[in-house]
């Protein structure tokens, strides 16, 4: 299992630009806890647009990395991809952090020997960019990797996968999905979901996997209507 590691936890909240709302602090809680279990944790982490769930992933993430593992996001399109890479970038922002190209993002902890690396990886991406993100993943010169489904094809191994983090897992199918989980050795799971769905039916779809929902909006957020 991999610990919490609280220096990391600790500078990565007091440099949010927000304060954690109870909901988060809870579900982040019950995250972090999967993280320390010997048998691959699956979570659903369910919250509507705007709750955080972004923050409470990248945070596992980050916990997975401080031990010197890899950890990958997934989403269905590559509008989703980017802007969690953008979501992500905006989270680090408090941290001492450097882009070298769109594609790539470095943040120093001060806690941590060598500087994090997160990397976007997209299928509209050129030869060259693919090539060199593959390369880097091999070389574990990037830590958290965010993309579509780019990053379960064949030739993209992600050597040391400890974390897989899937949004609107429903839009992919069980294949692409279990493709994500044969990546590195049997990787933790966190499925996210804006869709609001009811207790009974999360059980039925998601029987195999615990349950967290974010149900407070932080505040000054407008409630979506849908």
């Amino acid at each position: 299992g991999l610990a919490i590691i609280e220096p990391v936890m600790r500078a990565f909240i007091s440099a949010l630009p927000f304060t954690l709302t109870k909901a988060q602090t809870r579900s982040l809680k019950e995250v972090l806890a999967d993280l320390t279990s010997e048998i691959p944790a699956r979570r659903l982490l369910e919250g509507e647009v705007g709750s955080g769930k972004t923050v409470i992933a990248l945070a596992a993430m980050l916990n997975v990395v401080a031990h010197g593992h890899q950890a990958a996001m997934m989403a269905p399109t590559e509008i989703l991809a980017q802007q969690h890479f953008e979501t992500i970038s905006r989270l680090l922002e408090g941290l001492n952090y450097q882009t070298n190209d769109s594609n790539t993002l470095v943040v120093e902890l001060s806690s941590l020997k060598k500087p994090i690396c997160v990397g976007l990886i997209l299928g509209s991406h050129t030869k060259r960019q693919k090539e060199r993100m593959r390369q880097n993943l091999e070389e574990h010169n990037v830590d958290i990797l965010v993309g579509t489904h780019a990053l379960i094809q064949n030739d993209v191994n992600i050597p040391s996968l400890a974390l897989a983090v899937v949004d609107e897992e429903h839009r992919f199918g069980v294949a692409q999905r279990g493709a994500l989980g044969q990546k590195g050795k049997r990787p933790h799971l966190i499925s996210m979901s804006a869709t609001p769905i009811p207790r009974s039916l999360a059980l039925t779809f998601y029987g195999d996997m615990d349950i967290s929902v974010i149900d407070e909006l932080p505040p000054g957020r407008t409630p979506s209507k849908t």
